[in-house]
């Protein structure tokens, strides 16, 4: 509950942050920063009545002075009201919660800020942790660079920074052994980094001198990168040697923002901003795609993200401008989509995120993890009851949220705004 109501304090002095200096934006970083370590320093203190009385005063104190009025309740009852443009700061947790809710929201339970990342100077919308590393996080920047972070360093740091695009970037994904880094952006440009030696390998333009919106390594053969342009094609490069090969292209339509891979590799999904999902084999070694299934959402799609889940229904997660997060069930090897459930997620117009959390196996339910324009980041119990699928919802980002990454073990979630703000929240011990 302590933990709760500090995550709360550092929401409010998020929320104020955009106020506080507004021509000094390094003293706006500088002093979020600085709040979170005091509150982390601060993590054993229980008493829950002046832990409220503090923040109830704060709260005066700073409408007082920036002349803000906000709209802050404060209560130890479950709240799942849909955030408006005031900010209504409650503990979502409930005594009279069902035992399997209970252990869900534990589980997802996070003590507070381990981390806040501010080395770009705009917008990161994606992040990604290395493949079962929980000390590597990837952070992709309009800025027009890649960050590498050491999330587990003490302190936590940035490895490197990667300066390759001339434009924002917009995609990244880390090789199988986390050897390999590509990058695509708006410059046109897929770029393959070597993580270790931190340095660029090759450089590839897109074939129609379009600018890239996503890409991702075909997870079973790394020589080979999908990725979708903003022309509406979606192509296979082959990384290791330059070359798209005949046949790896097809038209989606649109511009292709997403492209989720199932784990064989052998077939994909791509989306665009018209709200289209196509589903594609990759046929043999060669690279040549052939289209098999096409669905619709009702907004732009952001987001894909494809998960075995319980072995008997693989799934996929979709993210659509439409105030919706989706899931589908993948209903046969054509890689059919079936609407299972829609859930609402602030998100109207930016490069919202979503993705599966990875531990599922011991769960008495099954979670997502999703970014927002409310500024929040949402924990959804998709196997849960319908009326009531939020199980955490943390609030520590002062901007709209984009990316959001888990670590192999669940252990970090890694979220980025934009602002270019990455905070590495951690996770509690249950």
């Amino acid at each position: 509950m302590a933990a709760a109501f500090q995550q709360q304090i550092f929401a409010l002095d998020a929320r104020f942050n955009a106020y506080r200096a507004p021509n000094n934006p390094n003293f706006k970083i500088l002093y979020i920063r600085r709040r979170s370590q005091l509150l982390r320093e601060n993590a054993k203190f229980k008493d829950i009545d002046t832990i409220k009385k503090y923040l109830n005063v704060r709260s005066q104190l700073l409408q007082r002075r920036y002349g803000v009025q906000d709209n802050i309740s404060i209560s130890s009852s479950s709240s799942r009201q849909r955030s408006s443009s005031k900010v209504n700061i409650s503990v979502e947790e409930s005594p009279t919660k069902r035992k399997n809710d209970m252990t869900i929201s534990e589980n997802y339970a996070f003590t507070g800020v381990h981390h806040i990342f501010d080395q770009h100077t705009e917008q990161v919308s994606v992040v990604k942790f290395a493949n079962n590393d929980r000390s590597k996080l990837c952070c992709a920047s309009d800025d027009g660079t890649v960050s590498i972070c050491d999330v587990t360093a003490t302190p936590p740091r940035v490895s490197v920074i990667l300066d390759g695009h001339t434009k924002a970037v917009t995609g990244c994904d880390w090789s199988a052994s986390n050897e390999l880094l590509v990058t695509c952006g708006l410059d046109g440009a897929l770029c393959l980094w070597d993580a270790g030696r931190r340095r660029k390998l090759r450089e590839v333009l897109d074939q129609l001198a379009a600018p890239l919106l996503c890409c991702v390594f075909q997870p079973a053969n790394n020589n080979m990168v999908i990725a979708g342009n903003a022309k509406g094609m979606v192509e296979v490069l082959n990384i290791s040697t330059g070359i798209y090969p005949r046949g790896g292209s097809s038209i989606v339509g649109g511009r292709v923002t997403a492209i989720a891979c199932e784990s064989s590799g052998r077939m994909f999904w791509a989306a665009n901003d018209k709200g289209v999902i196509v589903s594609y084999r990759l046929e043999g070694a060669g690279g040549s795609v052939s289209k098999l299934r096409r669905c619709s959402v009702g907004g732009a799609v952001s987001c894909l993200s494809w998960s075995p889940w319980l072995a008997r229904h693989p799934a996929l997660l979709v993210s659509a401008a439409d105030d919706s997060l989706c899931l589908f069930r993948i209903a046969d090897r054509e890689g059919a989509l079936v609407l299972k459930k829609r859930f609402e997620v602030p998100h109207r117009g930016r490069g919202v995120r979503s993705t599966f959390c990875p531990i599922m196996s011991f769960r008495r339910g099954v979670c997502v993890v999703s970014g927002s324009e409310d500024c929040c980041v949402y924990f959804l119990d998709i196997e849960g009851r319908a009326e009531q699928p939020v199980v955490n919802k943390l609030q520590g980002h002062a901007a709209p949220v984009l990316g959001v990454s888990f670590s192999y073990d669940e252990s970090l979630l890694a979220t980025s705004d934009v602002t270019g703000l990455v905070i590495i929240w951690r996770r509690g011990t249950v």
